[in-house]
C-alpha cells in the first residue's frame, strides 16, 4: 500500500473513532456528575462535560495502531518509529496531567513541573530542539544544557497556549486541526512521514471532536485533550520540521502555531505588566477581546480560524510546496473577508 494511503486511514481512523466515542464520553460524564459550571470567566451557560480529550486521545491511538497493525511503520527507519512511540507515551503524559486537573483539580506549579518531567522524558527519546535560526549565522546546533531547557519550555508552553486558547465552543479543536493537516502536508512534503502519521491521527481526531464542539457546543475537551493536543503539535514541530536542518524547516513550527504562540506571549506580558502573576486566569485572551469588542460567538471563532489558516498557509509558500504561494493568496483573501466582518460588527 502506498505511503500515504497509511495517513489516510490514520486520518480517518481517528476521525470515526472520535465521532463514535465522544456521546458515550458525554453520557458517562454527566452520570457521573464530572461538569463545568458556568460563571466567572467562563462563556457558557450551562455545565458542560470537559472530557472529550478522553476521544481526542483514544482516536488518535486507535489511528496510530491501526497504521502499525496494517504495517504501516515497516517503511520507516528505527528511529523514527522510535519517535513515533515517544511522542504517544509523551502525549499519553500530558493527557494524563490534564484529566486529573479536570476530575480533582491541580496547583498550576505542580501541573507544571509534571509536564516539565513528562516533556524531559520525550527530549531523552529523540524529541529535541538541536538547532536555533541564528539571524546572520544560519543553523547553530545546541549543547544538551541549552536544548533540553528549550525543548521543555517549547514542549510545555504550547501545550499552555492550546490550553489558554481553549475558551469558546470549537476554538482551540478548530485551530488545533487546521495546524496539524498544515503539518501533515509539510512534513509529507520535507519526507518525515512518521511526524506527517501522527500529525494526521491528530487532525482527524481534532476535526471529528469539532462535530460535538463547535457553537452550541455539547461538550468540552477539557485541560486532557487541550495539554495532549499543544504537546502533540509542539513534538510534530520538533520531529518533522525542526530536525530538517534547513533554515525555513526550523522556523515553520513557529510559524504554524504563531497564533497560539503570540496569544500566550501577549497575555503574559501583559498580566505582568499589570504587576499579575502569569498564572492568573483573566479575560486577556484575543478571543475575550473580540467578544468584548461586540462580536458572536461563532464570529470570534471563525475570525481566529482565518488567522490560523492563513499564517498556515504563509507555512505553506515558504516551504515552497507546489501551489503554496497560490495557496497563501486564497488564504489572505479570506483573512481579508473575516476582517471585513469583524469591522462590520464590532461596536463602533
Amino acid at each position: 500500500m502506498p505511503p500515504q494511503l497509511y495517513h489516510l486511514a490514520a486520518f480517518l481512523v481517528s476521525a470515526v473513532v472520535v465521532l463514535i466515542s465522544t456521546p458515550i464520553v458525554k453520557k458517562i460524564g454527566l452520570k457521573s456528575g464530572r461538569v463545568d459550571m458556568p460563571g466567572g470567566r467562563k462563556v457558557h451557560q450551562r455545565p458542560m462535560v470537559r472530557l472529550g480529550g478522553v476521544s481526542i486521545f483514544l482516536g488518535a491511538l486507535v489511528a496510530l495502531l491501526t497504521v502499525w497493525g496494517l504495517g504501516g511503520f515497516g517503511y520507516l527507519p528505527p528511529d523514527k518509529e522510535y519517535e513515533i512511540w515517544g511522542l504517544t507515551f509523551g502525549g499519553l503524559g500530558f493527557f494524563l496531567i490534564g484529566l486529573a486537573d479536570d476530575l480533582f483539580g491541580l496547583p498550576a506549579l505542580v501541573r507544571l513541573l509534571l509536564q516539565a518531567i513528562v516533556a524531559g522524558c520525550a527530549w531523552q527519546v529523540g524529541v529535541q530542539i538541536d538547532f536555533l535560526t541564528v539571524p546572520f549565522l544560519g543553523l547553530v546546533s545546541l549543547p544538551v544544557w541549552i536544548n533540553l531547557p528549550i525543548t521543555i519550555i517549547w514542549l510545555v508552553g504550547m501545550a499552555n497556549a492550546i490550553n489558554w486558547i481553549d475558551g469558546l465552543d470549537g476554538l482551540a479543536a478548530g485551530v488545533s486541526g487546521i495546524a496539524a493537516v498544515v503539518m501533515l502536508v509539510v512534513s509529507l512534503f520535507m519526507n518525515q512521514p512518521a511526524a506527517a502519521l501522527i500529525a494526521a491521527a491528530l487532525a482527524g481526531g481534532a476535526l471529528g471532536f469539532l462535530r460535538y464542539n463547535f457553537n452550541p457546543a455539547q461538550i468540552f475537551m477539557g485541560d486532557g485533550g487541550a495539554y495532549y493536543m499543544g504537546f502533540t503539535l509542539a513534538g510534530v514541530g520538533v520531529v518533522g520540521l525542526v530536525k530538517s536542518v534547513t533554515t525555513v524547516a526550523v522556523l515553520l513550527p513557529y510559524l504554524i502555531l504563531a497564533v497560539p504562540i503570540l496569544d500566550m506571549s501577549a497575555v503574559i506580558l501583559d498580566r505582568l505588566r499589570h504587576g499579575k502573576s502569569p498564572f492568573v486566569a483573566d479575560k486577556r485572551h484575543l478571543h475575550h477581546r473580540l467578544l468584548n469588542a461586540g462580536l458572536s460567538h461563532r464570529l470570534t471563532v471563525l475570525f481566529i480560524y482565518a488567522l490560523t489558516l492563513w499564517v498556515g498557509s504563509l507555512a505553506l509558500a515558504f516551504s515552497n510546496i507546489p501551489s503554496g504561494v497560490a495557496y497563501a493568496v486564497g488564504a489572505t483573501a479570506l483573512l481579508s473577508y473575516m476582517s471585513w466582518q469583524v469591522r462590520k460588527h464590532a461596536r463602533q
